[in-house]
């Protein structure tokens, strides 16, 4: 058969929504799905309609496969990682990229050895209004950036969420790194590299975990500008949104999506346009993610988000996390 290969690794939903996706791009083909739980994979495969590879082994071992997506919780990223380039297999992984730098490293060096693609998930660079922000501020539109703030607000886990790996930092990364690894990474994208970062934090809503449920994390960027990622699962109404402010204007974007999701750009001394997420053509963010990752596949590379960006964004959580236990900024890149 034509097409690429792929394996899934990984058949809760998110796993499955990447299968979904894969299946309208037809350069690439599903082939078999494999979950540490056997009826996970079972009912995926039935699904899908492909077979549920009886283990790990077995689909990393299948020829017809030439990558796999990794989609199962971020504890277990690095080792299928590992496996799936020793075996020769490109790698697209979710994120966030892994809980720690060394794990992060591991999978970079992994697939370096093995001559394979390591792509990581930061769907966020392929939604409308995060795209035209950053389309805003590279234009120069709004003149040198100064400052982002972002709002990124929800409950506790609850009913299946709240599963026991998700209340550890240890196995889930917390908020910071399973919820916010798309902030982080979207600030990134949009102001660069991060120099230090300033946090505080503390549990409010539920005892449960063993991380903060509220952060308000300060970067500051190589550019000088400012960052602000305010981190909540204490809030009983959610919001997600923010703001960019530039020397000659600024970005506002009360919602990221939804019916009041778009771009409000205003400059001095002129009337200020919103620009709503509905005239901002894009294809489908997870669909246009895979079929990158396929194309850079096909390619032999290079990853349009490759596993130096995901471990970027690890690091500046992970700083955040060190600043909020210590008091003190943390300087990046992190030392020991």
């Amino acid at each position: 058969m034509d097409g690429l290969g792929v394996g899934l690794l990984g058949c809760g939903g998110m796993g499955r929504a990447l299968a979904r996706a894969l299946a309208s791009i037809e350069e690439a083909r599903l082939v078999a799905v494999w979950d540490k739980a056997g009826e996970a994979a079972a009912a995926a495969a039935e699904e899908l309609g492909v077979e549920a590879a009886r283990s790990l082994d077995d689909l990393l071992g299948n020829d017809e496969i030439g990558a796999v997506l990794v989609a199962a919780p971020q504890f277990a990223h690095a080792d299928l990682t590992v496996a799936a380039a020793e075996a020769g297999k490109h790698v697209f992984c979710e994120k966030p990229m892994a809980t720690t730098l060394a794990d992060c490293d591991r999978m970079i060096e992994a697939c370096r050895r093995a001559g394979v693609v390591l792509m990581i998930g930061q769907v966020c660079r392929y939604h409308a209004v995060h795209g035209k922000v950053r389309e805003l501020v590279a234009s120069g539109e709004i003149g040198r950036p100064v400052c982002m703030t972002i709002h990124r607000l929800g409950g506790p886990w609850r009913g299946p969420a709240a599963q026991p790996w998700r209340l550890r930092r240890e196995t889930s990364g917390g908020n910071l790194l399973e919820i916010n690894a798309h902030e982080i990474d979207f600030m990134r994208w949009v102001f660069g590299d991060v120099t230090r970062v300033v946090a505080v934090g503390d549990r409010y809503a539920n005892d449960r975990l063993d991380y903060p449920d509220v952060a308000l994390v300060v970067m500051e960027f190589a550019n000088g500008a400012k960052g602000l990622l305010h981190s909540s699962q204490a809030s009983a109404l959610g919001a997600y949104g923010g703001r960019v402010d530039g020397t000659e204007g600024s970005a506002v974007f009360p919602a990221f999506w939804g019916q009041d999701a778009g771009v409000r750009v205003g400059k001095f001394g002129a009337e200020a346009v919103f620009i709503p997420a509905s005239d901002i053509p894009v294809e489908n963010p997870v669909t246009h993610e895979l079929r990158d990752f396929v194309t850079s596949a096909v390619a032999g590379g290079p990853a349009p988000i490759p596993g130096e960006e995901g471990r970027a964004a690890v690091e500046v959580a992970l700083a955040a996390y060190r600043s909020i236990e210590t008091g003190r900024p943390v300087d990046l890149p992190l030392g020991g």
